[in-house]
């Protein structure tokens, strides 16, 4: 008897109805938690399954083991687990599989494009069985017209994040960087610009504390840049502190997941997601209709003519800059960083979030050329673009009086045109969009794309 109940697996609408029984089980990987330390000396992971019977909203199965280790390890969301001697309990009215360490066991097997039938990870006393390769076959064969009940409603745009309120996002993972060991800063995007935000800061603190131009601590070799769409942010997300020995190594680059329960935070004005130990990961399969809606929409604004036009400055950029080249294509600060030659013209729109000096008296060097650092920044970017010499006597229209420069240079900054705090008291600034013109050039011709800045040109700040 007990042989037969070891090949008795049951649909999951079946299963539901088994309280306080072991049951076996198949089923495909929807969602997983971020595994972490329990009350007591074990680690803990849950998941979420599905099949035919039962994909909306699934089973939880809550997992403890002594080690991390020793908990399922899931290669991909999609991945299909094998269960067997699970034990069905009810909390809060919710019915769950409760993995128990002493007499349950796990395998898990590659999801829609797996080509074997051979587990990549099993527990201690699971056994492989010749008819496992059935089930899991039918569960591959479902997974080809799976659909998502995926309701625009229950997910934001990266265009509507709000700060530190839990969001659900649904973004394409670009690229996934372990800065060290089992610790990763991943990169996302679903083609909308984030929100603009407010900056923080004393005008001042750009000589000793400049505004950061990436929250990492070293900005992304220009080969991973290049693979980056051209417009949309791009949302880093980390885990936060104090879980980042449980790592995150199932996570691939070009897969799309929904991020439930994230936070979002504004650092320098910077967006960054943080992996709290309550957010889930949700599969969504590549050919769903969210994915799809997020891709046309993307091919579609690149199509627009101001499609890389940041979206917060709709219907228009503020007028406090004139540019020349009017039928010059825009272009994003992406597409500048990753242009494939070093030396290049460009239009963009972008903000003016700090600039060096902050004192309009010493723009002006010693012998009488112009020589500012400016911080701009697009929804795709943040770099620094300098006015030196012709360009700054362009971009300044000749040499104004002092006061003239500060309150040109107090609305480029979005500070109040009156503003005489000198930059010495913190402010919240919300600088406008504004038009420039942008030429790359390098310092050192044996390393040109590492010597590589760039010049505000063919512009006048008009105030």
């Amino acid at each position: 008897m007990e042989e037969r109940d070891d090949y008795k697996f049951l649909k999951l609408r079946d299963a539901i109805a088994c309280l306080n029984q072991r049951v076996n089980l198949v089923g495909v990987v929807l969602e997983l938690g971020l595994p972490k330390k329990s009350k007591g000396t074990d680690f803990f992971i849950s998941l979420k399954i599905a099949d035919e019977s039962y994909s909306d909203p699934g089973i939880s199965v809550n997992f403890f083991a002594e080690s991390v280790e020793k908990l399922p390890v899931v290669a991909s969301p999609g991945d299909i687990i094998l269960l067997s001697h699970v034990v069905m309990k009810t909390h809060e009215r919710e019915v769950y599989a409760f993995f128990n360490k002493k007499f349950s066991s796990f395998a898990l097997y590659e999801g829609i494009s797996g080509g074997d039938f051979i587990p990549y990870q099993v527990s201690a006393r699971f056994r492989t069985r010749e008819l496992d390769k059935k089930f899991i076959a039918d569960l591959r064969k479902w997974l080809t017209g799976f659909q998502l009940n995926t309701d625009p409603n229950d997910f934001q745009f990266l265009r509507e994040i709000k700060e530190g309120q839990r969001l659900s996002l649904i973004c394409k993972i670009l690229h996934i960087r372990e800065v060290a060991e089992k610790e990763w800063i991943i990169f996302v995007w679903d083609g909308t610009d984030a929100p603009s935000k407010k900056i923080q800061t004393k005008m001042t603190d750009e000589m000793d504390n400049p505004l950061p131009l990436q929250l990492e601590k070293e900005p992304l070799p220009r080969d991973i840049l290049c693979t980056f769409p051209s417009v949309g942010s791009v949302l880093t997300v980390v885990l936060r502190e104090g879980n980042k020995n449980l790592g995150l190594g199932f996570l691939k680059t070009g897969m799309w997941l929904n991020f439930l329960n994230i936070i979002c935070e504004v650092h320098a004005g910077l967006w960054r997601g943080v992996l709290m130990p309550f957010t889930k990961l949700r599969y969504v399969p590549k050919e769903d209709r969210y994915v799809l809606g997020c891709q046309s929409c993307y091919e579609e604004r690149l199509s627009e003519k101001w499609g890389r036009m940041p979206w917060s400055c709709f219907p228009s950029p503020s007028t406090v800059t004139e540019v020349e080249h009017d039928r010059v294509p825009l272009v994003t600060l992406r597409d500048i960083l990753t242009y494939p030659e070093v030396t290049a013209k460009f239009k963009c729109v972008t903000r003016v979030v700090a600039a060096f000096p902050c004192e309009a008296e010493n723009f002006l060097s010693p012998v009488g050329t112009y020589r500012v650092r400016l911080t701009i920044e697009d929804p795709t970017a943040r770099v620094h673009a300098f006015l030196y010499a012709e360009d700054g006597e362009m971009f300044f229209d000749g040499r104004p009086s002092t006061c003239v420069l500060k309150r040109r240079m107090n609305k480029l900054l979005g500070l109040n045109e009156d503003d005489d705090s000198k930059g010495t008291e913190y402010t919240d600034r919300d600088p406008p969009w504004v038009f420039c013109c942008l030429k790359s050039y390098y310092l050192n011709e044996s390393d040109v794309w590492g010597s590589r800045r760039y010049r505000i040109f063919d512009t006048k700040l008009v105030g």
